[in-house]
């Protein structure tokens, strides 16, 4: 059976949403294909992030074998310490609504991409729904509606990042890393929200892995498909970027398999109309990413 494919794209910086979703459209609408957009709306900080040589244990071996700065650029890894951050949804609104225009799904990434990952745990929950109702304004006035999904930064959520997304009668979110659809439980608190996580890993966790370059990661991501669905997290100014070429090739072999492609939405509709099982919810490890990720857990019903 051919494999059912969903893109699920997050754009974590203005570089990315500049230059790299531009890209990724070009590529998709070649191949006929639709994908779910996630854009961060806030200030860019990526500069901040050089904390995590100093928080997050193997961040800065992360940072060096996927070659950070000619994927990002310097002066993107300035912004927020040396250079003032852009305000990403104002200063590229247009780029957001032509990823609407041309038929992707749209939604939200988060306000401040830094800040959330690296801070969740210890933001109290009044500013984690600022957070949230920061982004979601200016997404409105972007694209002209409210945003039906988010997905968290680096998969990081905390029960009170939930809480405020059920209050927020979101469709869906996606941000977990699991097997399949499921409604979350977390510390023992149970949540309405449908989770869709990522299944596959991404290409800054497998690149410099092992034997794993360029050149033969299109052959892994293949032998990791399942009959079900797979849903693969690819990053703008990854295979919006530098590993564009690489990205082209993954889904021409895709195609060459018949692979059906979907985007989250389009999930979320399909397990409405049937089920989907609730599932603890636990912030853990996953090989190649530096700090803990929100990961899909045994199954309660």
């Amino acid at each position: 059976m051919p494999p059912t494919i969903a893109l699920k794209i997050d754009v974590d910086t203005y570089v990315g949403t500049r230059d790299g979703v531009p890209r990724l459209l070009e590529i998709l609408d070649r191949f006929g294909i639709k994908a779910t957009f996630y854009f961060s709306l806030g200030p860019d900080n990526s500069g901040k992030a050089i904390r995590r040589i100093f928080t997050r244990k193997g961040f800065l071996r992360k940072m060096l074998r996927t070659r950070a700065p000619s994927v990002y650029g310097l002066r993107t890894l300035m912004y927020g310490v040396l250079l003032p951050p852009p305000i990403i949804g104002m200063k590229a609104p247009a780029v957001m609504r032509q990823a609407a225009a041309r038929g992707h799904e749209v939604g939200i990434h988060c306000w401040d991409h830094v800040k959330w990952h690296d801070l969740l745990p210890w933001i109290p929950k009044k500013m984690v729904a600022l957070e949230l109702g920061r982004a979601s304004a200016l997404f409105e006035e972007v694209i002209g509606r409210r945003a039906k999904t988010t997905a968290a930064p680096g998969w990081t959520i905390s029960p009170d990042s939930l809480e405020i997304q059920d209050a927020m009668y979101l469709t869906f979110c996606s941000d977990s890393r699991g097997r399949a659809p499921f409604y979350p439980v977390m510390d023992g608190r149970s949540f309405t929200t449908l989770q869709i996580p990522t299944t596959l890993p991404t290409m800054d966790e497998l690149l410099g892995e092992g034997a794993i370059t360029a050149a033969n990661i299109n052959d892994h991501y293949l032998s990791l498909l399942t009959p079900g669905l797979n849903v693969h997290t690819i990053h703008a100014e990854l295979e919006g970027g530098v590993l564009a070429t690489v990205f082209v090739d993954l889904l021409e072999r895709l195609r060459a398999q018949e692979a059906r492609f979907v985007t989250l939405g389009e999930v979320a509709e399909e397990i409405r109309r049937g089920s989907a099982p609730r599932c603890e919810l636990a912030m853990g490890e996953l090989p190649g990413r530096a700090g803990n990720v929100a990961i899909q857990g045994r199954q309660l019903d």
